[in-house]
């Protein structure tokens, strides 16, 4: 399957959460080949995260259904990535979302934990420029194109 002529369509918002102001430029890019990047909000610790997620703080009137996927760094300032994979899969409301983690530990520790706690994809950064950039297109296509994730559930009228 050709994917650099893959039409996409219905793309829904991404959330990034990455710390390193490169790695998030580097993934925009990446994602804007695909025609992704309009879709993208990004995040620099897990507080903020939790806080969009949940409509707290700053985005307390924040418009919108909640992100298709989350890529999230493991090692971030505040609220680790580990710990908001902890919070989000356990929540009602937004188990459902696909987290991937991007990022750059390849210890076994981190992985295992990861995936004890739900994550759908744990991938470490390439170092190499191109493979990076082929890594999260790669990933966007998938998760925010291809993947069918579940409709959110109705919330019930007091």
């Amino acid at each position: 399957m050709n994917t650099a002529n893959m039409e996409v369509t219905h793309i829904k918002n991404i959330l990034l959460v990455e710390d390193d102001h490169r790695d998030v430029e580097l993934t925009l890019a990446a994602l804007e080949e695909q025609n992704l990047a309009n879709q993208v909000f990004v995040l620099h610790d897990g507080a903020q995260a939790l806080d969009y997620l949940y409509h707290r703080g700053k985005f307390t009137d924040r418009s919108g259904s909640n992100p298709v996927l989350i890529l999230l760094d493991l090692k971030m300032p505040k609220v680790d990535g580990l710990e908001v994979l902890k919070i989000v899969k356990a929540d009602e409301q937004l188990k459902t979302i696909p987290v991937v983690m991007l990022t750059s530990s390849r210890e076994t520790p981190d992985l295992t934990e990861c995936y004890k706690h739900g994550v759908n994809a744990y991938v470490v950064k390439p170092v190499d420029f191109s493979n990076f950039m082929k890594a999260v297109s790669q990933l966007g296509i998938f998760w925010a194109a291809i993947n069918n994730p579940p409709l959110p559930a109705a919330k019930e009228k007091p």
